[in-house]
């Protein structure tokens, strides 16, 4: 082979191997609404507000950015009748066991709850459970003020999803 071959390979492997590593985080927060999913560097899926339509998903890639709305109603092709495909149910190999590896995989970043019942004695009951909490992750607070507010962010990398899909 060639010495542009072997360079064109490798730099395709080293793409793969820092696509692997790349962080992949999720991000909901209830106060700004700000809810997206990215890969650093590579693609953002927000969640946003339409005026026509319920909601849309802004996906942003370098150098570009589309809008997908999933709750449009799509058409549906006639003519041929789709076949029934015989064999056996996919759902079978998510297990609870993998389910509960492929969640612990998750990295959480940022937790904060803002919170208010609405029943001050309920708020009463909740702000020592709260302190508990607080001593060992922080990020849970008791307001007797209305407001009510979440932050989350957890990050995760694909060699880690896949290692814990596959128990290795």
């Amino acid at each position: 082979m060639g010495p542009v071959i072997v360079t064109v390979i490798l730099v395709l492997v080293l793409v793969l191997i820092g696509l692997l590593f790349a962080p992949i985080d999720i991000y909901l927060d209830t106060r700004s609404n700000n809810y997206y999913a990215e890969i650093k560097g590579l693609v953002k899926a927000s969640v946003e507000a339409d005026k026509l339509e319920i909601l849309r998903i802004r996906v942003k890639v370098p150098f570009r950015q589309f809008y997908f709305y999933p709750l449009k109603p799509r058409r549906k092709k006639t003519g041929k009748k789709p076949s029934e495909k015989k064999g056996r149910k996919h759902w079978n190999r998510f297990a609870p066991k993998t389910i509960w590896r492929v969640l612990r995989s998750f990295e959480i970043k940022k937790w904060e709850l803002d919170l208010d019942t609405g029943d001050c004695i309920t708020n009463a009951k909740l702000y020592p459970l709260f302190a508990l909490l607080n001593y060992r992750s922080g990020g849970f607070h008791v307001n007797f003020e209305g407001r009510n507010h979440a932050v989350l962010m957890v990050r995760n990398r694909p060699v880690s999803l896949i290692k814990s899909f596959f128990n290795l």
